[in-house]
């Protein structure tokens, strides 16, 4: 079913090459809108009529043009006035910088700006800076890149553009994973608890994962886990609100042990059963239970064995006590495509 006119949202991103409109795109794009960079602005019309036929959700669209078509960018002006008599509600979003600010982002990305291939890029700048007066005019918001970061970026875009956007909770990712099969690539923060007592030396557990109730009691009996959990559940839902400010959606937490059967699964699973229970997003993943198996004899080698010689892990630590005797101590707005 066709959409109605009046339910389209259209912003149309322009300005100065290199002030910064990839990255508005992007911001667009997570607050939901379908984006096109460099559409010709004879065509607007056309794709908005093709976006209201077609059969999507999305209502919010915006389409990025500037000097870069050449030719083809003169026509944006009559590309508005059909808009105007198409009953379509648009606004424009005009992103400009300084003359000092523009030329070090082209010399940081060596890139040639699109008015001078042949001469000097403040050239360029200067006479892209005229062409674009009377569009700037009639821009419903300008901002000026020349000092912002990407954080309050984003924020003066939300604000005019979707002041109805509500905030997404940051999704914590926690992994559990062996050393011996290499961290995660995509982990922010890793945790190394091979110092923790393990359970790969008593028997019976041997064959069992940190999923099994006897190794998770086993593990947490020692004051030692309990008190390196409590102090990184602290340290977790301290930085978490920070990394929610500065925009980031996901934080994926790697705890590791040896093999990734043991440890690093039951320091996961409680990390993450914290989390949830604060009211956090969290997704778990125990990467290399399923890698060859728990009885991996190759772990003996690998693993730190008992320091004094015995079989026990009571040589190693004690079920009861504080714990205190074991140590547990262990990008800017720029050119980058357009312009």
């Amino acid at each position: 079913m066709a959409q109605d006119v009046s339910e389209i949202r259209l912003v149309i991103i322009t300005g100065m090459s290199g002030a910064g409109k990839t990255e508005a795109m992007r911001v667009f794009e997570d607050l939901g809108y379908f984006c096109v960079d460099n559409l010709p602005p004879s065509l607007i019309t056309k794709f908005a009529d093709l976006f209201l036929k077609a059969e999507s959700r999305r209502r919010h669209l915006a389409l990025v043009m500037d000097i870069r078509g050449g030719e083809f960018f003169d026509s944006l002006f009559g590309s508005l006035e059909q808009l105007d008599e198409a009953g379509i509600t648009y606004q424009i979003l005009f992103l400009e910088a300084d003359d000092q600010a523009l030329v070090r982002r082209y010399k940081e990305s060596r890139r040639n700006h699109p008015l001078s291939r042949q001469g000097r890029v403040l050239d360029g700048i200067r006479e892209e800076r005229q062409r674009l007066q009377e569009l700037r005019g009639r821009a419903n918001k300008v901002i000026d890149t020349s000092g912002l970061d990407i954080k309050n970026f984003r924020h003066e875009i939300t604000q005019t553009f979707a002041p109805e956007h509500r905030y997404v909770p940051l999704i914590v990712s926690v992994i559990s994973f062996g050393f011996k099969h290499g961290i995660p690539l995509d982990a922010d923060l890793v945790f190394d608890v091979r110092f923790l007592p393990n359970p790969h030396y008593v028997e019976g557990l041997r064959d069992l994962t940190g999923n099994d109730e006897t190794v998770d009691d086993y593990v947490l009996k020692w004051a030692v886990s309990r008190k390196f959990l409590d102090k990184l559940a602290e340290l977790i839902h301290f930085l978490l609100p920070y990394y929610a400010a500065e925009g980031k959606a996901q934080l994926a937490i790697a705890i590791g042990c040896t093999g990734g059967q043991h440890r690093s699964v039951v320091i996961a699973n409680n990390l993450a059963e914290g989390l949830r229970n604060a009211n956090n997003t969290v997704l778990i993943e125990h990467r290399d239970i399923p890698y060859d198996g728990v009885n991996d004899e190759e772990e003996d080698a690998l693993e730190d064995r008992p320091a004094h010689g015995g079989s026990d892990e009571e040589d190693r630590a004690e079920p009861d006590g504080d714990g205190d005797d074991t140590d547990v101590g262990n990008r800017g707005l720029g050119v980058e495509g357009e312009a």
